[in-house]
C-alpha cells in the first residue's frame, strides 16, 4: 500500500483523482499489473476507499462525502478492529460506525484505553497520520477477488497467478524480502493471513509460489468455507548487514 500525498500537486494534473488515474495506468503499462487506488482526505479514508473498488478499480470520496461513504460500514472495517475488538463492541451493541459514532470518547477511553481515542477519531473520519515520503519499502502486495466465492481447493490457480505477478514486481526492489504472507478473505468478509518468515529470502518464482499454497495448507476452516478473495504478499525487506529476521514463524 502506497500513499502519495497531492496536498501540494507537483504533477502539474489537475486534481488527486487525475493523478491517481495516471498512476493506475502506468502500473498497468510498466509492470501489467491491476491496481487499486483511492482519492479521500486522509490516509484512512483513502485506505478504505482502495479496498472498495478492488483487484483493479478507483474510488473517490470527496470531503463532503465521507459521512455518506463512512458511517454504514462495519466496524471490523476500521484499522486495529480484530475479532476480539469486534466481539467487544458488538457486546456494547456496535456493529457499525454510524453507531459508533454515538459512544461518547470518555466510555470508548474506559473500555479500550490509548485506542478507545483512536476509535473516537476513526469513527468522524479523523486520520492525522502525515504522509512519509522515500519510505523504505516495507511490503509488496497483490491480491484479487474471485467472480464467485469459491473453496478453498479451488484457489491454487489464482495462488499461482498472483505469485508470478508479485514475483515480476518485487525484482525492481534492491532489498530482499524475508516475508511471505498469504491472505484470504472468507464469503463472510472475515480476513486471515499466514505467513512464513526465513533467513533465506524465496530465489525464484516456483519457491515462492510453493511458500504460499504451504501457507494455504495451514488453513482450516472446514471444507465448506468459502472464499471471495486471495492475496499474495512479501515483507520484511532488509538489505545487506541488516539484522537478520526471527526463525520461521507461521501466524
Amino acid at each position: 500500500m502506497t500513499y502519495p500525498d497531492v496536498t501540494e500537486n507537483k504533477t502539474g494534473l489537475p486534481t488527486a483523482t487525475l493523478v491517481a488515474r495516471t498512476i493506475r495506468e502506468q502500473i498497468r503499462q510498466e509492470l501489467n499489473l491491476t491496481a487499486s487506488a483511492g482519492v479521500a482526505p486522509n490516509k484512512f479514508l483513502a485506505k478504505l476507499a482502495s479496498d472498495w473498488r478492488k483487484p483493479d478499480g478507483l474510488f473517490v470520496v470527496q470531503p463532503d462525502e465521507v459521512d455518506a461513504f463512512l458511517l454504514p460500514l462495519p466496524v471490523a472495517r476500521l484499522p486495529g478492529v480484530g475479532k476480539v475488538t469486534e466481539e467487544k463492541l458488538a457486546q456494547l451493541g456496535i456493529k457499525t460506525i454510524a453507531e459508533l459514532r454515538n459512544l461518547e470518547r470518555a466510555k470508548l477511553e474506559d473500555e479500550f484505553g490509548r485506542y478507545g481515542v483512536r476509535l473516537y477519531e476513526l469513527a468522524r473520519g479523523i486520520d492525522e497520520n502525515p504522509v512519509v515520503p522515500d519510505r523504505p519499502t516495507k511490503s509488496i502486495s497483490v491480491e484479487d477477488t474471485f467472480p464467485e466465492d469459491v473453496l478453498l481447493s479451488e484457489t491454487e490457480p489464482m495462488i499461482r497467478r498472483l505469485a508470478e505477478k508479485l514475483w515480476s514486481a518485487s525484482r525492481k526492489e534492491p532489498r530482499m524480502p524475508r516475508t511471505v504472507v498469504l491472505k484470504l478473505k472468507t464469503k463472510e468478509f472475515k480476513i486471515l493471513t499466514r505467513s512464513n518468515t526465513s533467513d533465506k529470502t524465496p530465489s525464484s518464482c516456483d519457491e515462492l509460489t510453493d511458500i504460499a499454497l504451504k501457507l494455504r495448507d495451514r488453513v482450516d476452516l472446514g471444507p465448506q468455507q468459502r472464499f471471495r478473495l486471495v492475496g499474495v504478499g512479501l515483507s520484511n525487506f532488509q538489505g545487506a548487514g541488516e539484522t537478520k529476521s526471527q526463525p520461521t514463524l507461521f501466524e
